[in-house]
C-alpha cells in the first residue's frame, strides 16, 4: 500500500532517527545500516495472525510476473520523484527532510481542490481529450507550486534559523520530524482524520500488449511524464550554471562561497526543486490512488521514497530514479509472491536492509557533489 491508515493524531518516537547526528561516510553508512530496522519497526503495517497468513507462490509470480512489472514501475516512478527531494537536501545540507513527505501531500491536496473546483468526481469526466489534458496540466501547475511553497515555507521558517545558529545535525532532524507532524495535525484539524473523496482524472484505456500483459494510458501516463522530468533535472544539475552551484555547495560549502557562490539561493532552490517535483509525484500519485488524499497519506510513501534514495545512493540524483523503480518492482513482486499486498512494504524494506548490510552507499554510490558534469 501506498498510504498508511490511521485514525486519530499521529504519534513519533525519536528513538528511530539518531542515525543523522554522523559526520564521517562511514559513520554515516553504519548509523543508516542500523536505523532502517527501527524505521520499519515503526511502520504501522497489520499482518492478519492466522493459519494463511502467509503463502509463497512461485507459480503465481510467474503467472502475473509482467503485470506486476508494469504496475511496479508506475509506482517506482512516483517514489523515485519524492526521492529526488530527499536526495537534493541531504546533498547540499547534509539533512534527512522528513518533513518533505508533507510537501508531497500539500500538493495531493492542491490537486483535489484544483479538480474538485473542475468538476471532477468519482466518475471519470465525459470531456474532450484536450480538455481532460488542459485540466490536468492546471492541477499539475497548481500542485507543484503548493509543493513548491511549503518547501520553502518550511526552509525559511524551520530551517534557516538552526543554519545561522550552527545548531548540530540532531537539531535539524528533529526540527524537521516536528515541522511534518505540525502539518500533519494541521491537515488534521482542518479536513478530519478520513480521506477525502475519490477523483477520477480519465478512464484508463488499453494502449498495447507486451506478453500478454495490456499497458494502459494510465501507466504510460505515469512513467513517460516522470522519466522526462527526472531526465531534465538530472540535464539541470550536471549541465546548468545553478546545477553547478548545486553541486558546489554540495561537495564543499566553504570553498564555494568563496568562489562566489551564493550559498543561501542554492539552498533555496534545491528546496524549491524537491517541491516541484513532489508536486508532481502528488497528481501521478492522486491519478493513481483517486482516495489516497489523506491528512497522514504521505506518511508510508515518504518513507519508502526516503528508502529508495538510500537504496540508490542518498545523494544521487540518478540513485533515487534508480532506487524508486527497484523498490516499487520489489514491492509488487514480493505483493504477488507471498499473496497479499499487506506484505509489499515489508518485502521492500527488507530488501532495503540487505542492500545496506551488503553495500552501504547504496546502488550507485557517489554523492551529488561528485557527480560528473
Amino acid at each position: 500500500m501506498l498510504g498508511g491508515q490511521q485514525h486519530g493524531p499521529p504519534s513519533i518516537s525519536f528513538a528511530t532517527v539518531t542515525f543523522t547526528v554522523s559526520f564521517t561516510k562511514h559513520q554515516e553508512e553504519q548509523m543508516l545500516s542500523a536505523a532502517v530496522p527501527s524505521l520499519i519497526h515503526a511502520l504501522p503495517m497489520v499482518v492478519p495472525m492466522d493459519d494463511s497468513w502467509i503463502s509463497f507462490d512461485v507459480n503465481a509470480l510467474a503467472q502475473n510476473f509482467w503485470s506486476a512489472t508494469f504496475d511496479g514501475l508506475t509506482f517506482g516512478a512516483i517514489y523515485a520523484l519524492v526521492a529526488l527531494g530527499y536526495t537534493l537536501v541531504y546533498g547540499v545540507l547534509n539533512l534527512i527532510n522528513f518533513a518533505h513527505s508533507e510537501v508531497f501531500i500539500m500538493g495531493c491536496y492542491g490537486v483535489f481542490f484544483t479538480l474538485s473546483a473542475l468538476n471532477f468526481g468519482p466518475s471519470a469526466p465525459h470531456l474532450s481529450f484536450w480538455a481532460i489534458v488542459g485540466n490536468l496540466v492546471l492541477a499539475l501547475v497548481v500542485a507543484m507550486i503548493v509543493s513548491a511553497l511549503t518547501a520553502l515555507i518550511v526552509e525559511r521558517v524551520a530551517y534557516k534559523p538552526l543554519r545561522k545558529r550552527n545548531a548540530p545535525r540532531l537539531v535539524f532532524l528533529i526540527t524537521a520530524i516536528g515541522v511534518s507532524f505540525t502539518i500533519q495535525y494541521l491537515l488534521y484539524v482542518w479536513r478530519g482524520p478520513s480521506p477525502e473523496p475519490a477523483l477520477t482524472m480519465f478512464r484508463p484505456t488499453p494502449i498495447f500488449e507486451v506478453f500478454g500483459t495490456i499497458i494502459d494510458s494510465q501507466q504510460i501516463v505515469i512513467v513517460v511524464a516522470a522519466l522526462v522530468m527526472m531526465v531534465v533535472i538530472d540535464q539541470f544539475i550536471s549541465r546548468s550554471r545553478t546545477g553547478r552551484g548545486i553541486r558546489a555547495v554540495a561537495q564543499d560549502p566553504d570553498t564555494a562561497t568563496l568562489m562566489g557562490v551564493n550559498k543561501e539561493r542554492i539552498i533555496i532552490t534545491t528546496f524549491v526543486i524537491g517541491g516541484l517535483l513532489a508536486g508532481a509525484a502528488a497528481l501521478f500519485y492522486v491519478m493513481k490512488i483517486p482516495s489516497g488524499v489523506q491528512y497522514n497519506g504521505g506518511f508510508i510513501l515518504g518513507i519508502k521514497a526516503f528508502a529508495a534514495a538510500v537504496l540508490g545512493g542518498i545523494g544521487n540524483v540518478r540513485g533515487a530514479l534508480l532506487g524508486g523503480l527497484l523498490l516499487g518492482l520489489i514491492g509488487n513482486y514480493g505483493q504477488v509472491l507471498l499473496g497479499s499486498s499487506q506484505w509489499t512494504d515489508v518485502v521492500a524494506f527488507v530488501v532495503l536492509v540487505l542492500v545496506l548490510v551488503l553495500r552501504p552507499q547504496g546502488v550507485l554510490g557517489s554523492s551529488l557533489g561528485r557527480s560528473k558534469a
